[in-house]
């Protein structure tokens, strides 16, 4: 079994400037974007076989039975090509919920828009 946390990177910055801009349009646009790339991930995790345990905010957490890392690359390939270059996303993988939020966390200190699997990390 393998979990997935997926989250948006820089997604509370980029709202915290649009506060701090006092740029409401922008602001709903933005939230209402990453909402629906949000949504788009989990439609496309749930196409793939994954239990969708937590979808809000800016990001998307799941289970699947599946152990095929080469499956969840290509996953996270469909998961990139959503954001695009203008919102990016970053992916743990691990065994366990705590595997995969540390796997996320490295992948987030690493530059971002990148997947990382907890086996792999030394």
């Amino acid at each position: 079994m393998n979990y997935i946390s997926i989250d948006g990177d820089d997604i509370g910055r980029r709202i915290v400037a649009m506060h701090l801009a006092n740029d409401e349009e922008k602001l709903s646009a933005f939230v209402f974007s990453v909402q629906d790339k949000v949504a788009q991930i989990s439609q496309v995790l749930d196409q793939a076989g994954y239990t969708i345990i937590f979808s809000a905010a800016d990001g998307v957490v799941g289970r699947s039975e599946s152990s095929d890392l080469d499956d969840i690359e290509l996953l996270y390939k469909q998961v990139a090509a959503i954001g695009g270059t203008s919102l990016t996303f970053s992916a743990g993988v691990g065994k366990s919920l705590r595997e995969a939020y540390i796997a996320l966390l490295s992948a987030k200190s690493n530059g971002k828009a990148r997947i990382c699997f907890f086996s792999e990390m030394n």
